[in-house]
């Protein structure tokens, strides 16, 4: 079972209801796909931390083969390539990978060459594994890296968190592909809802059955709640706005082993998400 956690943008409340989550199941897996700013880890703090580097390839110019058709620059979308005083350059920063380049140059001129773009750790914390990606500063795109670690999603006897990026960029799409079930984390705020609705329309794209939780709750009017009664989306629980989880959440502390209330209070969303996937894979099998 994997479900992919979301929302529409950073400190909403999306590694929160992922890690306690995942710490709930106890016997989990929990992926970091954030990866410009994982900070899962930091509440998790696993040990026995392997590491492996993620490798691309990259195009390399063969100057005594190049005629300066410039073929390859018109193919690339990512201005990745630009002849300048009479010589091909490549731009690696903002290079895809895609290795379109190589296949169209008439003189086979470009040649592969490997860059590494990031690394991903593995560790565990009590009976959950985390798994993390760490993007090199510079990098143009994550995806090479979320590709690897969702390599590691598809173990069948546990259940696998996805701690999505934030926003609906790619690396959001990537990292909810495959996924059984989407949570959405939203706000209490009228921006609360905008960033909801962001990604509320990309899980109706990719057809992925889905949820809120409302995070940071108060005894006001919740215009998160009303969109979501208007949208007939199903809210699978709702968190306090509250001093306590506040001062775990700052001091990088596991609320569901930290503190009783909220053990009860993720269990109970677990359990409530756990259904809501086997329900819909009886209506969807």
């Amino acid at each position: 079972m994997k479900i992919a956690v979301l929302s529409g943008k950073g400190g909403t409340g999306k590694t929160l209801v992922s890690v306690n989550l995942a710490a709930a199941v106890k016997n989990a897996i929990y992926i970091d796909c954030d990866v410009e700013e994982p900070n899962g880890y930091l509440f998790f703090k696993p040990h026995k931390i392997v590491s492996e580097r993620v490798m691309v390839q990259i195009p390399v110019v063969d100057e005594n083969k190049c005629s300066g058709c410039r073929t390859c620059i018109d193919f690339c979308k990512f201005n990745a390539l630009a002849y300048i005083n009479n010589k091909l350059v490549v731009f690696d920063e903002i290079c895809h990978s895609c290795g379109g380049c190589i296949l169209f140059c008439p003189e086979s001129a470009l040649l592969e060459k490997t860059k590494m773009v990031g690394q991903v750790e593995y560790g565990t914390s009590e009976a959950v594994t985390v798994i993390t990606g760490r993007l090199n500063i510079g990098e143009a795109s994550g995806i090479p890296i979320i590709k690897k670690l969702l390599h590691y999603a598809n173990n069948e006897n546990k259940i696998t968190f996805i701690d999505s990026p934030p926003g609906s960029a790619c690396t959001v799409m990537e990292s909810i592909k495959d996924v059984d079930y989407c949570i959405l984390v939203a706000e209490p705020t009228l921006f609360g809802v905008h960033n909801l609705n962001m990604v509320y329309d990309l899980v109706k794209l990719f057809h992925k059955p889905h949820g809120v939780v409302l995070n940071k709750c108060v005894d006001e009017e919740n215009p998160a709640e009303q969109f979501c009664r208007e949208k007939n989306i199903k809210i699978l629980g709702e968190i306090p706005f509250d001093h306590e989880l506040g001062m775990m959440n700052s001091n990088a502390l596991i609320a569901v082993r930290t503190s009783e209330t909220y053990k009860n209070l993720f269990t109970s969303l677990l359990q409530t998400v756990i259904e809501e996937v086997q329900n819909e894979t009886i209506v969807n099998p």
